[in-house]
């Protein structure tokens, strides 16, 4: 029993301050992994010098709203980290303006990547709604149950690196199987499975690939991690059958299987090419848009019952070589 989510709201700062101390552990955790010699405590003060480059204690303090003796703690283990230096101001001989050292710059350089992971995994953990506050730190920490914070951190790394090592490769029966359950599990998340969903993916080869359609894969190592498929319809394309496994979402493969489904689609020489979405899908509707699809009426005898918009991409063949 965890006492004090038993307590309610009456323990709201000490479950802060828990969660608090757990991301800070968590944090050191990724750091000491990629060996990043940084503490995650120097982190604000750091973020603040480097961005304003140039900044004096009082500014800090003033930024942060911490106690000035908090601030200069803190600012003596960066310089004695040598990864700050300072001036004198050129007026008032009392103050000093703190800029990054060379070392401080080398350590941005190394770190960059990591605070971008772990701005990723902290969005993914709590962008959930919630009736209160109490109840978003249940949900929060129940996640960190699941996987703890510095293990989504270090697998997104790890992902990020692998990105541009995912091969995207042509259907084969054997892979039959991957193409059925990505989008089972996606529609199930997502929505729910349609009829029509059952019978297509259950028979890609009659639906899609024996009607001169095609199908694609994302394939990481040995592993299978998404798909995406070119079914034609009424003599034209549409861009469907779209999944990646859940463990690998976050990780821009379903915009690499776009790019590669809108790049053979040009070298087809087709004009255009249509998908069917729905508007609770905000992220995937801005993505679709940001490759250039636009929107056009749904028609009344749409095969989807979820589908609520209906979008268009007008293609330009591939410039020759």
């Amino acid at each position: 029993m965890d006492t004090l989510q038993g307590l309610g709201e009456i323990s709201m700062g000490s479950r802060l301050k828990r969660i608090s101390e757990y991301l800070m552990r968590e944090t050191q955790v990724v750091y000491d992994t990629f060996n990043i010699n940084f503490d995650p405590y120097l982190f604000p003060t750091f973020k603040i010098i480097k961005n304003r480059n140039g900044v004096t204690n009082t500014e800090i303090n003033n930024c942060l709203r911490t106690t000035q003796p908090a601030t200069t703690q803190t600012i003596n283990k960066l310089l004695k980290k040598e990864l700050i230096m300072y001036k004198e101001h050129d007026i008032d001989k009392r103050k000093k303006i703190f800029y990054l050292s060379n070392t401080g710059k080398q350590l941005v350089n190394e770190v960059t990547p990591i605070w971008e992971s772990i701005e990723f995994i902290i969005k993914k953990y709590t962008s959930f709604e919630s009736q209160s506050l109490i109840e978003h730190l249940n949900i929060l920490e129940a996640q960190f149950e699941e996987k703890s914070f510095s293990k989504a951190i270090i697998e997104h790394i790890k992902m990020k690196d692998f990105k541009d090592t995912i091969n995207i490769i042509q259907y084969k029966s054997e892979y039959s199987n991957n193409f059925y359950e990505l989008n089972i599990e996606w529609l199930k998340t997502f929505f729910y499975v349609e009829p029509y969903d059952e019978e297509v993916l259950s028979n890609p080869e009659k639906y899609i690939i024996n009607n001169d359609g095609y199908i694609f894969f994302a394939k990481l190592n040995d592993t299978i991690v998404g798909t995406v498929a070119l079914m034609p319809k009424d003599g034209i394309y549409e861009l469907t059958k779209m999944a990646v496994s859940p463990k690998h979402r976050g990780y821009k493969i379903g915009q690499k299987l776009m790019q590669h489904c809108i790049d053979f689609a040009k070298e087809l020489v087709l004009d255009k090419l249509i998908l069917y979405s729905n508007t609770i899908l905000e992220n995937a509707i801005y993505i679709y848009r940001k490759y250039g699809f636009i929107e056009i009426p749904v028609e009344e005898n749409c095969p989807y019952e979820r589908c609520n918009i209906k979008m268009e991409l007008k293609l330009k063949p591939l410039k020759p070589e």
